[in-house]
């Protein structure tokens, strides 16, 4: 009679725990299932696609080691830790892809990277194709000119060639003040900053169009400031955002969620600060102090952190 009890209870014992492994086995099956398209695509690979750019100090750059390094990386890294937490994957590997500002768009679209982690400004217009992180920066469109030049504004520049990096929003905003007064620019365009930095040093353009603190970043990094100069009122608003596949709220959840976490450990200024302040790994400084719309978008995410917990 005690054997067969003490069997009884040894069986139900391990029906009990076969039970409790196939459901654990269940749910983690469900919540993998449940999981949007492209965080589900992250757990199964284990891995996160970063896309970064070449030549957008201090946003996504390579560094002496062409190693991809710049604030926008650091944000997408506090994305991918945020979403390990949500896939249940605190190991998750991180691939670096390379995109340029004419494929960045396509490459999100078509699946080459889960976040876009460069210079990108978060319009309406893109909005309809893609999400975008909360604000990140905000920049606008002005000129790179010799030092010598006389040019303190675009109509300065009637009937001249004016270089603009190719499917960017400062290529749309030249076209359009070209056009508003009528002053027959010679719109060349190149596939990245760093080529179009470069056609003003060889005297191929007599101006470089971009946002005002990409311009600042480039005579830095190539220790310009006695070549170069930024003039010029602004000709666009450009904020900036990480980008991402649109239609997929649960991802979208996870970006604003690390953007809030990094709000309320008030990590946002003093990341901003180590980007555009102080010494960059490859030696230029910015000394670009945060703008008071910046600083009030990260404390309205400190706030918004504050009021959630």
């Amino acid at each position: 009679m005690g054997q067969t009890l003490a069997r009884s209870v040894i069986g139900g014992l391990l029906w009990l725990a076969a039970a409790s492994l196939l459901a654990t086995t269940a749910s983690a099956q469900t919540a993998g299932e449940g999981l949007s398209p492209t965080l589900s695509a992250i757990k199964k690979a284990h891995t996160v696609r970063l896309g970064y750019r070449e030549s957008s100090p201090p946003f996504s750059f390579l560094d002496q080691a062409n190693r991809p390094i710049g604030y926008s990386l650091e944000l997408c890294e506090a994305i991918v830790e945020e979403i390990g937490v949500e896939v249940d994957d605190p190991n998750l590997k991180i691939d670096y892809v390379k995109v340029t500002s004419d494929d960045r768009i396509d490459a999100v679209l078509q699946n080459k990277i889960d976040l876009e982690c460069g210079s990108t400004t978060a319009n309406a217009e893109r909005g309809k194709r893609v999400a975008f992180s909360p604000l990140m920066f905000v920049a606008g469109t002005k000129l790179m000119v010799p030092k010598a030049a006389s040019v303190q504004q675009l109509t300065d520049l009637k009937g001249k060639a004016i270089v603009v990096t190719k499917g960017t929003t400062n290529e749309q905003a030249i076209q359009a003040a070209d056009k508003k007064y009528a002053l027959g620019l010679n719109i060349i365009t190149s596939p990245d900053h760093e080529q179009s930095y470069q056609m003003l040093v060889d005297g191929k353009a007599d101006a470089f169009a971009t946002d005002d603190i990409l311009l600042f970043g480039l005579i830095a990094r190539h220790k310009a400031q006695d070549k170069f100069r930024v003039t010029g009122d602004y000709l666009s608003y450009d904020p900036y955002g990480i980008m991402f596949k649109k239609g997929e709220p649960q991802l979208a959840a996870v970006v604003e969620r690390a953007f809030r976490k990094l709000g309320s450990n008030r990590d946002l200024v003093p990341l901003y600060n180590k980007w555009f302040i102080a010494r960059l790994p490859t030696g230029e400084r910015l000394n670009v102090p945060i703008s008071l719309q910046l600083e009030e978008a990260f404390k309205a995410m400190d706030d918004s952190a504050s009021a959630n917990n």
